[in-house]
């Protein structure tokens, strides 16, 4: 009895050791479908955070349209982004990301756009596993702020978001949205 609770015990183990945690995601690389070693390769720092652990659970991101997680947000985006996005997603050597159109379909879904962000695609888009996972939500927080068109199709927001979504203006950002959101903070419903 006891050797057979223990080799229950090893299987479990086993199979826990061998995939993503129970009840979490699993993430593929945008080009060639294996399975994103999140554990392995995300910074240890900014990966327990309650965003974080939704996000791994459910896929979709709990800082979107999150005004006080968009400074930081921007300031990802600036650093690790902008040089082939472009400085607010218009495009550059890298395809924009403002508009309604993605290279990648399966961006319009918080779980793709991190898919192709922490593993890559195709070109000169490198993983960027290295960015701390609750960076990478704010980030893709801000990419997804930063949309210029129709959002009808955009299924990254619930719709309530959708019909208070305004076209990003630089401008008015500049002006008055940034020192707004910077007195807020970044945080989730229920924390």
């Amino acid at each position: 009895m006891k050797s057979a609770v223990f080799a229950a015990g090893l299987a479990l183990c086993a199979l826990v050791a061998s995939g993503p945690s129970i009840g979490q995601e699993t993430f593929r690389n945008t080009v060639t479908g294996d399975v994103l070693d999140i554990d392995a390769n995300a910074p240890a720092e900014g990966r327990d955070t309650p965003a974080v652990k939704k996000f791994l659970e459910t896929g979709v991101n709990p800082y979107t349209e999150v005004p006080g997680c968009l400074p930081k947000g921007e300031e990802v985006y600036l650093e690790s982004c902008s040089g082939c996005h472009g400085h607010v997603g218009e495009g550059k050597v890298g395809p924009g990301l403002a508009d309604a159109y993605w290279t990648y379909p399966k961006n319009k879904t918080d779980k793709g756009i991190f898919e192709t962000i922490f593993g890559g695609a195709n070109g000169m888009m490198g993983p960027h596993s290295d960015i701390e996972l609750d960076n990478m939500l704010k980030l893709i927080a801000w990419i997804r702020h930063i949309q210029v068109e129709d959002v009808s199709d955009a299924d990254w927001l619930t719709d309530e978001q959708k019909k208070a979504f305004k076209p990003f203006d630089l401008k008015k950002w500049e002006s008055e949205g940034k020192a707004a959101a910077e007195k807020q903070e970044c945080k989730i419903s229920g924390n």
